[in-house]
């Protein structure tokens, strides 16, 4: 059996990154695809380039791989993979050879996650790759649950090998309840399959855009309350807006800036839902004329009231 050197099959150097590696498949896959290829040795190259990059594509073959790189050399022959190696490294047991790779491949891994068929249009079949891609929605996205349209720039293959993006546009149902760093997948939206295989997913990693009322900390949605001096001090019903409709509040006298109010449920849905928090915030009116002035004169001369008491600084 002969050792083969899947990078040199490639034409990659073996510190080559995975978007390298899958840059260099694309190109070669391309240039001797079996149906339009006019390379005389098309057939055997495609399989070739299939079988290396189904092999460096994975993170825990390419690591094994790596591994009996060190003691073999490209091109030697005799090559026998060391005695328990399969079940050293968790492979083996594979699809009984009908991948159609090497007896090279079928020694290491026992079988391949391609297909490559013997009939009269041959060609090797891959599943696409799947994109990951972020998308910014409202809190009220999240609480309503609704479809939402998006237009993003997804990077495809020229037939170069060379990224490009493409603008698409896609109309996305936004789940109740998704939160922060979650993703909504979309079947078959990702990299487009090789020789007929299914297309990727893509996947929608959710961020929420800044709001100008309401912060967001897991499950749980909170806001400040501007409170007049006389609301907080003698109390008063305060009318609340929330991402799921407008609610009536009750403050008690003698409240302070900084308290915190809890809605039980009223935040993002879910199971249990999230709830929702008003944290007050006195707000002093300006001395705008001469009126407002003399109240605030009147209540510094009048009202027995020290704000740095427990300051302790006599």
């Amino acid at each position: 059996m002969e050792y083969k050197d899947y990078y040199k099959t490639l034409g990659v150097d073996r510190k080559a990154s995975q978007d390298e590696l899958k840059r260099a498949y694309r190109k070669l896959a391309r240039k001797y695809h079996p149906d339009v290829s006019k390379e005389s040795d098309a057939t055997e190259k495609f399989k070739e380039v299939g079988e290396a990059y189904e092999v460096l594509k994975d993170k825990e073959k390419r690591a094994a791989y790596d591994q009996l790189g060190a003691n073999w050399k490209a091109g030697q022959h005799g090559f026998q993979p060391p005695p328990g190696w399969q079940q050293q490294t968790g492979f083996g047991g594979g699809h009984g050879g009908a991948s159609g790779f090497s007896s090279f491949f079928e020694d290491l891994f026992g079988g391949g996650g391609g297909h490559y068929s013997t009939g009269q249009q041959r060609s090797y079949q891959a599943r696409g790759e799947n994109i990951r891609a972020r998308v910014s929605i409202d809190i009220e996205d999240a609480v309503d649950g609704i479809t939402r349209n998006f237009s993003l720039q997804i990077p495809e293959y020229d037939d170069y090998g060379q990224p490009v993006a493409k603008l698409r546009r896609l109309n996305v149902k936004i789940p109740k309840g998704i939160r922060t760093g979650q993703s909504i997948r979309l079947a078959g939206q990702g990299g487009a399959g090789t020789g007929g295989g299914p297309n990727g997913d893509l996947l929608l990693e959710v961020q929420f855009k800044p709001h100008h009322l309401y912060t967001l900390d897991g499950k749980d949605i909170s806001m400040k309350l501007p409170l007049a001096p006389w609301e907080a001090a003698l109390g008063a019903k305060i009318t609340v807006p929330t991402p799921a409709g407008k609610i009536g509040l009750t403050i008690a006298e003698n409240s302070q800036s900084g308290k915190k109010m809890r809605i039980k449920g009223r935040g993002l849905p879910g199971k249990p839902a999230g709830d929702f928090y008003v944290v007050l915030e006195v707000v002093s009116p300006p001395m705008s004329d001469e009126k407002a002035k003399l109240i605030y004169e009147k209540m510094r001369d009048e009202l027995e009231f020290d704000p740095r008491e427990k300051l302790n600084l006599a």
